[in-house]
C-alpha cells in the first residue's frame, strides 16, 4: 500500500485509543497552522462528528481584532459547511504549560448550538488531557429549544 491509513472508525459515545489520540493529535496539528500575529496565542481545534469525520480548525486572527475567529468555531464552519451537524467530541490545544486551554464564552455558546452532551478535551502543552461535558463548561446553556418555548 502507499503507508496511508484510514482514520479507524468511531464508536459511538466517547472517543478511546486511537480514535482519540488522532483527534488529539489533529488538535496540536491544527495549532501549527494559527495566524496570530497580534497575540502570539496559537490554538488549534479538532473536531469529531457523529459520523465518525474529523474537522480541524486553528484561531485566525486579523488587524481589525474584533475580526479574528477562534480554533473552535473556525472548526464547527468546517464541519457545517461540508454538511456535518451533530458532534461527538472537540480536543483543543495550544501551548499553555501549566494549565488546561478552555473555549472562551463565545465559542461555548456556538458549541451549545449543537447540543450540550458532547465531550470537550482540554489539553496542556505537555499532552495532558481532562474531558468535560459541555453542559458543565456551559451550565444553565441558552439554545435553539428556547426559541420555540
Amino acid at each position: 500500500g502507499n503507508g496511508q491509513h484510514p482514520a479507524p472508525a468511531a464508536p459511538p459515545g466517547r472517543p478511546h485509543g486511537e480514535c482519540l489520540q488522532l483527534l488529539l493529535r489533529r488538535s496540536r496539528e491544527a495549532k501549527n497552522c494559527a495566524y496570530c500575529p497580534y497575540s502570539r496565542f496559537p490554538v488549534g481545534a479538532a473536531l469529531l462528528t457523529a459520523g465518525g469525520e474529523i474537522f480541524s480548525g486553528c484561531n485566525v486572527e486579523n488587524a481589525c481584532y474584533s475580526l479574528g475567529v477562534c480554533a473552535e468555531r473556525t472548526a464547527i464552519q468546517k464541519a457545517i459547511s461540508e454538511g456535518h451537524t451533530s458532534f461527538r467530541a472537540m480536543a483543543i490545544a495550544s501551548d499553555m504549560g501549566d494549565h488546561f486551554i478552555t473555549p472562551c464564552g463565545a465559542c461555548r455558546q456556538v458549541m451549545r448550538e449543537f447540543g450540550t452532551d458532547w465531550d470537550i478535551y482540554l489539553t496542556k502543552a505537555d499532552g495532558t488531557y481532562i474531558v468535560k461535558r459541555l453542559e458543565e463548561l456551559l451550565p444553565l446553556s441558552f439554545g435553539p429549544e428556547d426559541l420555540k418555548k
